[in-house]
Formats: structure tokens, sequence, C-alpha cells
């Protein structure tokens, strides 16, 4: 800790003074004069109107205007780290998540199924997001090691600073908001948390995805043994808050994890019911006598098992949810109920109509295979990889599972991705059940601290440690699910010669046994883009701002592009200028003499040669199948108006013949 500059701060201390003896009248370090006068007693007069529920905090109106603020001058360039990037569904997006989710929201508006993210807790420890910096904040801060030498936009929130809760809701508000336009009409979002903040996240997830919206909040457990160096409480638990967009789901639905009902209830009379034989599923025979618990049960017969039944009929007594007429029906019709560990435990299952029980608001390992912190660093340390806390990769499959269940091809958003959890979460559950799931990660450049096992280990950036983990955990996956496959078949020939047949529980299909899943069907890659600043000289400005004239001393592409520019930069950052267009779509060369002119998806053609003639603009007509929308370079056109108008015309009428009228968005246009 560094040496104040200041001797003595009188305010400071008269406001901590103030704090402990009135602590709704300090707010983030500020004093509110009307909460101060209304702890003593004096209030003013309220009229009807003049007050609501609200979370307000100095600095909520910028936070709300920063989600509304136009991005410009950035764009994702395609870097060449990423896995599979000509075939992948995936992305790793490396950049300021704030940016990252408004380059995403042209793309990707209403398309996200679920967002998990995992921001920081706001301990005192913490940095958070800082997004209105101006250069003497920033150099003011650099000088304290708040912020890195390359810029990070990162500020360490400790909880003696004046606007600590502040800080970190200035950082959460915006980004909220964007997340909610990402999500599809029917998608989730489940935010991890501890106490910190859980009660001010609460407030802010309410506001901006409506109260009515509130699913749940799951409490996972964390650690196996609590704390015992805790002053005040041992926790055990984090919390996971989930919301829906605006429709309701049901989570699990159809593939609810558990589809059997307790027979017992114990509010009902005691009864004596009998049980057809071969009506109870059994793992072994039970004497008759008192086995009591809550439902004092007591058989009234030797309950005999053979093969999983009873062989004989049972007469029990207990607190019945059934009466005896509905449970001859139930037997009657070939249904089974299933005793667990004990006649205590008695259960039915459900019918079609009723068969989707809510999952629990408890998260652990005996009841979800959910398991620990200790247990998720314990796995990473067997890929090597070096991250402090993560979160289990079981903990993100059962909350991505809860939310795709009727969806196996949904988009997975994780804007807080660290060390890539929510990728490996979802690369094992599409190992697991054949989907098709994709993922969205994105994480800020952020330096590996100096002293840091990621350091020694050779990692200089936090997107390093998530990348390398993708490869690793796909690779890895793959392989596991290659020797499951390679054993199947191998079975399959076996029962084949034997001119036999596999038991009844080995004939599944392809969508419900993960033996015959092709391994080679496994999406492991991912695409990668990092967020740099824009490759298209939109102004037509030099690098000292001056206004640029094209004549015989100045290049087409210094008066179009920025140095360093890519035609693959142009041409992804001309696509997140377009509707709900996915940024892992294929870039080719159409079959034309043109060497600087690309089909994206096939159905946008991008031309940036540097002269557009007429000869030029007949091949690029000719193209089969006609594509969505063309582009093309002002400057190519020269000082030709004609062939710029011709070109335009007779392109439109080509789209307008083979796509009909697909709106005015969709045409040629010029850069």
């Amino acid at each position: 800790m560094r040496v104040p500059q200041q001797i003595s701060d009188p305010i400071s201390e008269n406001l901590a003074k103030l704090s402990e003896l009135f602590p709704a009248a300090v707010k983030d370090g500020a004093l509110d004069v009307e909460a101060l006068r209304a702890e003593l007693g004096e209030f003013e007069e309220i009229k009807p109107g003049d007050e609501t529920y609200e979370l307000n905090w100095v600095g909520k109106q910028a936070a709300k205007k920063e989600a509304f603020k136009p991005l410009l001058g950035k764009t994702l360039a395609l870097k060449d780290d990423g896995k599979n990037s000509d075939t992948t569904q995936n992305l790793y997006i490396e950049g300021d998540n704030l940016e990252a989710l408004k380059l995403l929201r042209q793309n990707y508006y209403g398309e996200v199924k679920v967002i998990y993210i995992d921001p920081p807790y706001n301990t005192g420890k913490d940095f958070v997001y800082r997004d209105n910096f101006t250069a003497k904040i920033e150099e003011s801060e650099q000088e304290e090691g708040a912020v890195s030498e390359s810029g990070q936009r990162l500020i360490k929130n400790e909880k003696t600073s004046n606007r600590f809760h502040a800080r970190w809701l200035d950082m959460m508000y915006p980004r909220l908001k964007l997340a909610k336009d990402l999500l599809r009409e029917n998608g989730a979002i489940f935010i991890s948390i501890d106490d910190n903040e859980v009660a001010n996240l609460r407030v802010v997830c309410d506001e901006v995805f409506g109260e009515a919206n509130f699913v749940g909040s799951f409490k996972w457990n964390r650690v196996a043994k609590a704390p015992s160096l805790s002053g005040s409480i041992r926790s055990k638990y984090e919390y996971v808050l989930a919301y829906f967009k605006s429709e309701k789901i049901k989570l699990f639905g159809k593939k609810s994890y558990n589809t059997q009902g307790p027979l017992w209830h114990l509010p009902n009379k005691r009864n004596e019911l009998i049980f057809p034989a071969k009506s109870i599923k059994v793992k072994q025979s039970f004497k008759k006598g008192q086995y009591g618990g809550s439902y004092d049960v007591e058989l009234l017969d030797d309950l005999i098992e053979e093969k999983g039944v009873n062989t004989h009929p049972v007469r029990v007594k207990a607190h019945s949810a059934w009466g005896q007429s509905k449970i001859d029906e139930y037997a009657k019709s070939g249904e089974t109920f299933e005793i667990k560990k004990s006649p205590t435990t008695f259960y039915t299952t459900l019918s079609s109509e009723d068969n989707y029980i809510a999952p629990s608001d408890l998260i652990t390992k005996d009841e979800c295979g959910v398991g620990t912190n200790t247990e998720a660093s314990d796995a990473l340390k067997k890929m090597d990889i070096p991250f402090e806390y993560p979160k289990p990769v079981a903990l993100i499959t059962y909350l991505v599972n809860m939310a795709t269940h009727d969806d196996e091809s949904a988009i997975v958003l994780d804007f807080y991705s660290g060390s890539a959890v929510t990728a490996h979460a979802v690369m094992h559950l599409n190992a697991e059940d054949g989907g098709k799931r994709r993922y969205i990660m994105v994480q800020l450049t952020e330096d590996c601290a100096i002293d840091s096992d990621a350091a020694k280990s050779g990692y200089k950036t936090i997107p390093e440690i998530g990348k390398e983990r993708i490869r690793r955990a796909g690779e890895k996956i793959k392989e596991d699910l290659q020797t499951k496959h390679a054993e199947w078949m191998k079975k399959q020939a076996l029962e084949s010669k034997k001119g036999g047949k596999l038991d009844l529980e080995d004939e599944l299909t392809e969508e419900t046994n993960p033996y015959v899943i092709n391994p080679d069907s496994l999406d492991i890659g991912f695409k990668s883009f990092r967020i740099e600043d824009t490759k298209i000289n939109w102004l037509k400005k030099d690098l000292r701002g001056e206004q640029l004239e094209f004549d015989d001393t100045t290049t087409q592409d210094a008066l179009d592009f920025v140095p360093g520019y890519t035609d693959i930069d142009v041409v992804y950052e001309l696509m997140l200028r377009q509707s709900n267009i996915p940024l892992t779509g294929t870039i080719t060369k159409p079959n034309t003499t043109a060497q600087r002119t690309y089909l994206y998806a096939d159905a946008y053609l991008i031309c940036l040669e540097e002269k557009i003639t007429q000869k030029l603009v007949e091949s690029l007509a000719a193209i089969e199948p006609t594509p969505n929308k063309y582009f093309f370079r002002d400057s190519a056109f020269g000082t030709d108006i004609a062939l710029k108008d011709e070109t335009f015309r007779r392109l439109k009428a080509e789209i307008h013949k083979h796509h009909g009228d697909l709106g005015a968005a969709y045409t040629v246009e010029f850069i």
C-alpha cells in the first residue's frame, strides 16, 4: 500500500463517523442530506408519484446512455490462432466485452439462446471495467497501477473507494442491456455471483429483464467444507441468478431429469393399501414391520423380491397421495411403482401430462452431478492449464442443458469468458447428446500477473489460457468419444458374427446413444477474432486527420483503407454491418478473373478491385447462385458515374430477378 500524499482527510473522517451512526445517510462515500434528515425524524411531505421503487446510484444515467452509445472506429480482425477456422461454427473474441457486444448486436440480434457469465464479484480485490476514461484519469490511474501500460480498461475496485458499488454497477448495467438484445425471445441468462453484489444484481436484472422474468436464484455448493476462518458466517454456496428474456420455458422440458413423483403425501390420512404382484420395482426383499420415517410407513406383509419386482401382493399402511381405486387402475395399465431405498421411498412414474418437475434451486454433486471449485481446479491441473478459481465444467453443462433441451443447435454466449469453461461445457454437452450447439466467447486482453503460475507457464494473457484450454479440451473430448465409438462398433461386430442380437438397452439410435455419435461430427474448433481499430478509411483522412484527395501521388488503397489492413479484414468489417449474418460463414473466391473479389457465405459479394470495368460487371452478374448483395469501392469507378449507375441498376435487377424484393437493405452498396 502506498503512503497517502494527503496528510489528513477530515471530510472522509467525518463521513465515516456519520456512516457508523446513520448507515443509510452515506451512500457510495457521499452524504445524502435527505436520508440524514429522515434518520433524524425530519420528513418532507411526499406527494403521490414522487417516490418509485428502483435502484439508484451516482452515474446510473451515464451507464444507461453507454448501452446506446454507437461504437465507431472498431472492427473484428481475424487472427491465425484459431482451430479449424474454415469449418467451425464457434467464435472466440479477444477484447473489451462492451465493445464486443455492440459489434455483435447487428449480426446476432435475438439469436442467442443461452448467456452464461461469471463477472467480477466485487470483493474489494477485483478489477472492473471502466468505460469512460479521460486522458487525465487514465494517466493518474496508470501511475497508481490501476491500468496497464497497454491501456487495459480495468481498475481495481477497492472497498475504500467512494464509488465501490457504483463502479461495479456502471460496468454491469450497459452490458446486461446489450446482452438482452442478443437473447432470443425464449432465451435465458445465468449469472454467477456471491453475497457481495447479489442484492444489487437482482434489482438491476429485475429492471433490465423484468421482475416477471426472474426464474430463480440457484445455490451452487462451491466448497466441500466451509472456510473455518470466517468471523461471521461460513459460506458454502454461491448463487446463479436466472432470467428469461420474455417467453417462459420449462427448464429441462421434455428431458426433465426427474420423471417420478413420490406416492406418500403426509397431509393425507394414513390408510391401508394393497399393491398387486409385480406392480412394485424393488432391488431387495423387505420383512413386514414398521419402517417409520415422516410418512409412518408399515408393511403388513413380507415384500418378496424376485427379478426386480414383488412376487406377491403387499399390504402397506401409510399417508398416501392415492386411494385404492387409483392404485388398481395404475397397476392394471401396466405401470409400476418403485421403491428406491426402503418402503419410505415409494415412487410413481408421472404421466405425460404432469411429468415435468422443475429443477431444485440447490445445485450439488449428489443431486446434479456438479462438483466444487476444488474439483474444477484439479481438473484444470490435469490438463496443465493454470487458472485460479475456475468454475466446474459440470456446472455450466448443467445450466446450458437446462435451457437448450429443445434446441441442440443453440448459440451459447459468455462475455466474461476467463478460462473458457463455457466453451468446454458446450463441447462436452454436444459429445453427450450429439447436439450442434455453438458458442461465442469474449475475453478482455487481460495480462497475467507476473508472479502467477500462468505467467511462469509462459502465458502472457488470459485469452491465451482460454484458447489453449479449448484446444486441449476439444481434443480430449473427441479422443474419449472415439474410444467409446470404437468399443461400441467392436461390440456390434462381435454380436453380428455370433448371429445374435444386442441387448435391448444397447439397441439405441445415434440420437440417444453417445457410442454411435460420429466423433468427426463434433465441432472442437473456433474462429479467433480480436477487436481492433477500423480497417476502412470511412472519412477519407490521413493519419494527421487531413482530408485525402485521390491524385497521381495517392494510391487507391491509401484512400480507402488504413495501413496494415488485409482484404479479409475489410470483408469482415462489412459483414459486421449486416443483420443476422453469423461471423462463421466461409469466404471464397468466385469463378471470375477478378483477383480481389470475395464471396461471403455464398450470399455477399465483396469486390475490392481497384478498377471496375464493364466486362468485370458482366462477369459478376453471371455468378450463380446470384448473391443477395454486392459491395464495391467507390473509388474503383473513378469519374465514370455512368458506369457506376449502370452497375447499380444491372446488379439490383439481377437480385430482384433471382430473389424477389428483399427490401432496401439488400442491394448494391459502395465504400
